[in-house]
């Protein structure tokens, strides 16, 4: 666990409040949540915003410039709310006034049907809106970087990395050929919001080219879906009933999201100072993994 960060968040909080784009003094107030970021809300001109105090991640492939290109593009497609300003280590959105989602939630609209067109709309409209270059997110090359950056920083995990680097060989071949689409990459359930009018989706600092089955297992592990909320999943993407071979894939890529946030958090114990316990939370999400891993392993 890294030290706490009271000053951390004290200097964000300064930066949040002498953004060029206030006419006048503001008061951040903190955000929540957030595990590789500040967040803050400004009352300013009759109006609500958030802010997002953050660098580069270099560790965690995290690229603020290819974050905002994605949350301009998600707001031009209607999945995300207005970027109304940005400079650097800073974003600024417009407030949305909704609730967000737990688990149960995202469950809950997945049955409603709405989050298999908020998909759709993520992986085909937002690419075309989206300006200059886009980042990449393969979850099996990540895994693999990052082992090199355990072994360079002295992990407590390094004697566990040979297996997982072994599991993730596994994984990428029982995911075989793969259409590449615009992918979240972060399906968390606090990054889904519903305004009573509609669902949003926020915090695009994983988006980038990736296969459509990594989102919907993301979405399925994030949620803990149950075998036949995956099948309803898979049926309603692809338009077409689930078979073994669409099991196969999104057990695969479930594993592969879980042992990514795994290794992640691995990172995060050694890299990041944000006062969170990484420690627990690789123990977390590792005990969910192996869970994961013995069930792909029962379907060959």
């Amino acid at each position: 666990m890294n030290a706490p960060t009271t000053d951390a968040r004290a200097t964000a909080a300064a930066k949040a409040a002498g953004l060029s784009c206030w006419s006048g003094p503001v008061a951040p107030e903190p955000l929540t949540g957030g595990i590789t970021n500040l967040n803050f809300v400004v009352d300013h001109g009759g109006e609500r915003f958030v802010v997002r105090i953050a660098d580069d991640i270099p560790v965690h492939g995290i690229m603020r410039f290819n974050e905002l290109a994605a949350s301009r593009a998600a707001f031009a497609a209607g999945v995300s709310p207005e970027v109304v300003h940005a400079e650097p280590g800073a974003l600024v959105l417009r407030f949305i006034d909704g609730v967000t989602y737990g688990e149960p939630d995202v469950r809950e609209a997945h049955a409603a049907g709405k989050i298999v067109p908020l998909l759709r709309k993520v992986h085909h409209d937002v690419p075309r809106h989206f300006q200059g270059p886009m980042l990449a997110f393969w979850a099996f090359q990540v895994v693999r970087g990052y082992a090199v950056t355990l072994h360079q920083g002295g992990s407590r995990m390094i004697g566990d990395v040979p297996r997982y680097l072994k599991i993730n060989g596994e994984l990428e071949a029982a995911l075989g050929p793969t259409p590449m689409v615009f992918g979240h990459n972060d399906l968390l359930p606090a990054n889904f919001m519903d305004d009573g009018a509609r669902l949003w989706l926020i915090d695009w600092d994983y988006a980038g080219l990736n296969t459509p089955f990594f989102d919907l297992a993301n979405l399925a592990s994030n949620n803990q879906f149950s075998p036949a909320e995956e099948d309803g999943l898979l049926e309603a993407y692809f338009e077409t009933p689930a078979n073994d071979e669409m099991r196969r894939k999104l057990k695969a890529m479930k594993c592969a999201s879980l042992l990514r946030e795994s290794m992640w958090s691995m990172v995060s114990e050694i890299h990041l100072d944000i006062d969170f316990d990484y420690v627990a939370y690789t123990a977390e999400n590792l005990a969910r993994f192996e869970a994961a891993y013995s069930d792909f392993k029962e379907t060959r």
